[in-house]
């Protein structure tokens, strides 16, 4: 049975039980994933996923039920489980449903059709030997991996909300592993988007390149130093940090943003945006998964915090409006946080001209340690590095087995100058995170 058959279904069902407050959230995703050992195919898989959460309001409690069934008997079984489970619930909160006959922007979203299977695997076989034909550097290791997803997602409730998303993303991942004689080093890459339209060989020059970088070198000098995070390394931080601009960890204590709206946070040249509707982002959707509507917002513009993300529950307790973030990891799952695409604004001037201003320090292009190392409630953090020395603002010997360390709020303010290069490395989930160059007063380097 259909998504739309189910829904009459379950709209038939809860007028005959009385339940008049009631919302559908349907979720379902396709996946093919193809992986290379060497010269030939190692690993295929391919999965569907996903079904239905029922909710309703019964005496002002809301109740939950779902199932992967969707079929008329489970459709009567999820209401009346959903309405039993209000009736015994204790907790007294504040519950929502989005409203119907909201604005939505309109979505800029270019279908195109997935390659077959065997399309994707003759692609991936094809960007394999690229990589071992790529560099006499290149040794046994290497990986070559394409992937092909759709989703769907689809919200209909009693307040007149109806709506549906659906998208289709592919891509390859190409894993480098590079060797000098004495020790190896490695590297990957992804592209998104069309695969006869993915330039191979600029992702393998580029995966090739980078691992054959970290070839080599020692631990930065022990000392405070100027900082430049190139893109891929300032992405990761906006990546673990991205809790802090959560209004329900801000309220539960997890974040220090709490009661910090319209004050300054960050240096004036600091503006942190999230946009549903970034070109780069591969999965544009203007609703959120409370169906209200998304946009484009400055979350810090010039360094002052103009807004947390909210949801209809953190919001109301706020007294303030949504910003159309909310989120569920799955379809059963709870309704939480997110943001679609965070990342750091351009500044005013290309990443040589900020080295220059850096003059000697460190550039870093990688952190390790991401989870062990950072606590996004402190804001503190010790992660393992990799990256070049700064030597009269040219990049000179590469560093690597070396930690930073420092203070994530303290690191919004210390930035002192912002490249043009932003980039949006990879998703991160459901979010892509993205930033350019920075350069950061007042930070620790632990090395030799």
């Amino acid at each position: 049975m259909i998504f739309k058959e189910f829904k009459e279904y379950v709209i038939a069902a809860c007028k005959d039980a009385g339940i008049t407050e009631y919302e559908l959230y349907y979720q379902a995703g396709s996946s093919v994933s193809v992986d290379t050992f060497q010269h030939s195919i190692n690993e295929f898989s391919s999965s569907r996923t996903g079904g239905v959460c029922f909710r309703c309001i019964v005496n002002g409690k809301m109740g939950y039920a779902s199932t992967e069934a969707l079929s008329a008997e489970q459709a009567n079984a999820i209401v009346r489980k959903a309405a039993d489970s209000a009736t015994v619930l204790e907790a007294e909160e504040q519950v929502f449903l989005g409203e119907g006959g909201q604005e939505y922007e309109p979505l800029n979203i270019k279908p195109y059709a997935l390659p077959t299977t065997e399309e994707l695997i003759s692609k991936v076989l094809e960007t394999q030997e690229k990589i071992y034909a790529a560099d006499p550097a290149v040794i046994d290791g290497c990986q070559t991996q394409g992937i092909l997803e759709q989703s769907e997602i689809a919200i209909c409730n009693s307040k007149g909300l109806d709506l549906s998303y659906s998208n289709s993303v592919s891509g390859l991942i190409a894993v480098a592993v590079v060797s000098n004689g004495q020790e190896m080093a490695d590297d990957y890459q992804i592209k998104l988007g069309k695969l006869d339209e993915i330039d191979t060989d600029a992702l393998v020059k580029k995966a090739v390149e980078s691992a054959k970088v970290k070839l080599g070198g020692e631990p930065a000098p022990t000392g405070q130093y100027p900082v430049v995070f190139n893109p891929d390394a300032m992405s990761s931080l906006l990546q673990v940090y991205s809790s802090i601009f959560s209004s329900e960890a801000a309220q539960k204590g997890l974040s220090r943003l709490a009661d910090k709206e319209g004050q300054i946070i960050a240096a004036p040249i600091v503006t942190l945006v999230d946009d549903p509707f970034h070109p780069e982002n591969p999965e544009p959707i203007n609703f959120d998964a409370e169906g209200s509507p998304t946009h484009k917002k400055n979350i810090i513009e010039k360094g002052v915090l103009n807004t947390l993300l909210y949801n209809l529950k953190t919001a109301a307790v706020a007294g303030k409006k949504t910003t159309g973030n909310a989120s569920k990891a799955g379809y059963d799952a709870a309704v939480g946080l997110r943001p679609f695409t965070m990342y750091l604004e351009n500044g005013d001037m290309t990443e040589e001209a900020l080295l220059a201003k850096a003059g000697n320090g460190v550039y870093i292009t990688d952190l390790s340690g991401l989870h062990a190392g950072a606590d996004p409630i402190s804001g503190d953090f010790s992660l393992q590095s990799a990256g070049f020395m700064l030597c009269d603002g040219k990049k000179c010997e590469y560093v690597k087995s070396f930690t930073v360390a420092g203070n994530f709020y303290d690191l919004l303010k210390n930035i002192t100058a912002i490249a043009d290069n932003c980039c949006l490395p990879m998703p991160f989930g459901m979010t892509t995170f993205g930033a350019p160059s920075v350069l950061v007063e007042g930070l620790s380097i632990a090395g030799k």
